[in-house]
């Protein structure tokens, strides 16, 4: 018996050492195991509106590229179109589809991201841009223009639709828990979108407000039916670093100390007219500011104007509810959903899973 005892004892030890080491390895997958069975593929209704706004960023990024080369402008101005960000939608969710049939070239990689795939990129393409002169004159298509395409191409199968495979979202009642996950009084949750993430997300929100704002202006003032618009390619840095300064300011303000809408609707506005003006000094020193408000009453410098207070105001409440949808996106590690990215079919996957 006094023998057997220590090795007993050693026994346990180990054995309960071991049973201490289990959990730990499963740590990495803690911030995702608990709402695990809640994660859901993003609504259709999410992943449309996201197309949308990349589509018409694509447009503002080569069109404003494309005039700064031609004419040397540094004010970077591009141009897209409400409808132009509706057919985007439809057609990156087409997209979509097509690419969750990769699991039909398995073994043959490079024939579908190389041929498959941009190849159908390049018709939808196409058919985007002689859609509106079909009747008319169809639009040739030259070399730079099918370079440019192929290159975008390779970027959607390999970097964009990989990305939004990651993407998971927590349904509405999970919010009360989300507000508790909170790592600190002013910071997101710890299992969120990265900063980065956030700042490309409110970037191309920030395009696709100009371009909404100015396609409207056009059609009120100018019967222009095209519904066309414009924007700066600045614009997309002046948007994200402002909604991911005021997002810090609604999670501490919100969370940390409990302030109201109202109460916190006028530390938004003053910071989003001291960004836009100093932004606007910075822009003009280099000839690049693409607005000028010297022929609205009540602008200071003509770089603000308390015309634009009503629209600011509705940018900034529209903001949290912004923010508060972020917060229930969620990035996962696992590559599981390769085998069905996206859309319907990574959704019934996940839901055999549970």
């Amino acid at each position: 018996m006094t023998r057997e005892g220590p090795r007993m004892r050693s026994k346990e030890r180990a054995a309960s050492l071991a049973a201490a080491a289990a959990p730990r390895q499963q740590e990495p997958f803690e911030d995702t195991g608990d709402a695990g069975e809640s994660l859901r593929v993003l609504p259709r209704w999410m992943r449309l509106y996201v197309y949308g706004m990349h589509g018409v960023t694509l447009d503002v990024l080569l069109s404003s590229l494309q005039g700064a080369l031609t004419n040397l402008d540094a004010k970077l101005v591009g141009f897209s179109s409400l409808y132009l960000c509706a057919m985007h939608a439809l057609t990156h969710f087409a997209l979509e589809k097509i690419y969750s049939q990769k699991k039909c070239f398995r073994g043959r990689p490079l024939v579908f991201h190389l041929v498959f795939y941009p190849s159908v990129y390049i018709g939808l393409q196409i058919l985007i841009g002689n859609i509106n002169t079909l009747t008319e004159q169809v639009r040739v298509v030259s070399a730079t223009q099918l370079v440019v395409h192929y290159v975008l191409a390779l970027y959607f199968s390999q970097v964009f639709h990989r990305g939004m495979a990651h993407l998971r979202y927590l349904p509405a009642s999970r919010c009360a828990d989300l507000c508790q996950s909170i790592s600190g009084p002013d910071g997101p949750p710890s299992a969120g979108l990265p900063g980065f993430v956030r700042f490309l997300f409110f970037g191309m929100h920030g395009f696709l407000d100009e371009m909404l704002f100015t396609s409207l202006f056009n059609l009120v003032e100018k019967s222009d039916g095209s519904l066309g618009g414009h924007t700066s390619l600045w614009s997309f840095l002046m948007y994200g670093s402002c909604s991911f300064v005021v997002e810090k300011l609604y999670f501490h303000l919100h969370f940390g100390r409990g302030w109201g809408t109202w109460r916190r609707l006028p530390i938004y506005v003053c910071f989003i007219y001291s960004w836009e003006l100093c932004w606007g000094l910075v822009l003009r020193q280099f000839d690049a500011c693409s607005w000028d408000y010297s022929h609205y009453p009540h602008n200071f410098m003509g770089l603000i104007t308390l015309l634009y207070l009503p629209g600011w105001v509705l940018l900034s409440l529209y903001q949290d509810v912004l923010s508060n949808v972020l917060l229930r996106i969620r990035r996962t590690k696992d590559l599981d959903c390769e085998s069905g990215e996206n859309g319907e079919v990574n959704g019934q996957l996940e839901s055999k899973k549970n």
